[in-house]
């Protein structure tokens, strides 16, 4: 390789939680970062906003000073189980397990806040670089490096990272991943004051109606008596139903019985917003020749619960590893890169299998009524499901014929 002399050893596009715990992780490693993100901080984001118990432990498995100061995190609100709700309107409340840190198994908080949070806390890191309204307009690889256009300079480097959510850029000039309608989900979201009905211990709630299974609406409560509202399904079913989203979310609304008493007196804080998801339903090339995919970039969302705050940490932990091996062999073929691939599907292709199964048996509502109703009648299957909640192995029964005979014969 002949002597060139770059803007930064990495860039990374995108200051999502992707971006974010790549960026934190590689915190010690001596190089020069550049992290471009086209918005202004704070910054809205599309998104359900409900924070797992795996993002507040990824928090703490980067750094446990990290997660604590997210305990302390003012603007977001504990959140201790999920209401399931059945096609036939039956509704099951479900109650996390004991987390493993802080007080609550799960948060909620505006994206707008969360990804605020995360970016002050690398904002003063010495190797990075953070460029805000920096929209990449062009990415070009060579044998030397990467060059990026943005709408406002020319930057080069050693490798690059996208982690610029589902519409990626460096996906599309370098990456191979195609949206193809079986496996992405388009959602909408709007925000609310008012709603009413919320379980006390502040459940987020997941609706099952039969014209949008394989997908659901749902209602998060947020800080401030605000709510999250919205829908998601998978465009194949959009497109083959011909669903108009913004009506079909304004439709459940208003002619739901048990949903029309709840927003009665409630305010919309803003026009439906609409986003699209790519969904970890089958496995993808996620890296190649000088550059790595993260978080939604590399199609890493729950195909069953559309979560994939914890995925984009995640992938963001494993992505510093390996371009820290990168830099010290001085390789970023495509050969030597692919084991990002593997690791990333070592640690999460069997819960995203599992998802993807249990997102097809929503196509039968009747067995979604059958589960719901025995769970409310049997508390060891309500004990069973909360288990599964967390809990892979025993996730992976819900996939199985013989768990359903098993309830049906009373087992």
């Amino acid at each position: 390789m002949k002597d060139v002399s770059f803007d930064f050893d990495l860039i990374i596009v995108g200051a999502g939680p992707a971006g974010f715990a790549c960026a934190y992780e590689l915190k010690n490693p001596n190089l020069k970062i550049a992290i471009l993100d086209q918005g202004t901080f704070p910054r809205d984001k599309i998104c359900g906003d409900a924070l797992s118990a795996d993002v507040v432990n990824q928090l703490y498995r980067m750094d446990q000073a990290l997660g604590e100061k997210f305990e302390n995190f003012a603007q977001k609100i504990d959140s201790h189980g999920v209401r399931f709700v059945a096609p036939n309107h039956t509704s099951l409340d479900i109650n996390y397990q004991n987390p493993n840190h802080g007080n609550a198994a799960g948060y909620i908080s505006k994206r707008l806040d969360f990804d605020y949070f995360l970016i002050q806390k690398i904002e003063n890191q010495p190797n990075v670089k953070i460029f805000q309204t920096e929209k990449v307009l062009d990415i070009s690889r060579s044998l030397d490096g990467i060059e990026v256009k943005t709408n406002k300079r020319q930057l080069t480097a050693q490798m690059i990272i996208g982690a610029d959510g589902a519409h990626s850029i460096v996906n599309r000039k370098l990456g191979n991943i195609k949206i193809e309608k079986d496996h992405y989900c388009a959602g909408i979201r709007q925000y609310y004051e008012g709603v009413t009905g919320f379980h006390k211990d502040q459940h987020i709630e997941l609706h099952f109606y039969k014209e949008l299974l394989p997908g659901y609406f749902w209602i998060f409560p947020l800080p401030n008596g605000q709510a999250n509202v919205g829908l998601g399904m998978l465009s194949s079913e959009v497109s083959k139903k011909k669903i108009d989203l913004k009506k079909a979310l304004a439709d459940l609304i208003l002619s739901k019985p048990h949903l029309k008493d709840r927003f009665k007196n409630s305010i919309a804080l803003e026009k439906p917003q609409g986003f699209g998801l790519p969904i970890g339903s089958k496995k993808r090339p996620i890296s190649g020749e000088r550059f790595l995919l993260l978080g939604d970039a590399a199609s890493l969302i729950d195909p069953f619960t559309g979560e994939g705050i914890g995925n984009a940490l995640r992938s963001g932990r494993i992505a510093s590893e390996y371009i820290v091996k990168a830099f010290e062999k001085q390789d970023f073929t495509s050969h030597s890169l692919k084991l990002y691939d593997n690791m990333v599907y070592h640690k999460m292709w069997n819960e995203l299998r599992i998802s993807r199964q249990m997102q097809k048996l929503l196509r039968y509502p009747k067995l979604f009524n059958f589960v719901v109703n025995k769970a409310n009648s049997n508390s060891s299957v309500r004990t069973l499901l909360t288990s599964m909640l967390d809990n892979v192995d025993l996730k992976r029964e819900l996939v199985k014929p013989g768990f359903y005979v098993k309830l049906l014969f009373g087992g």
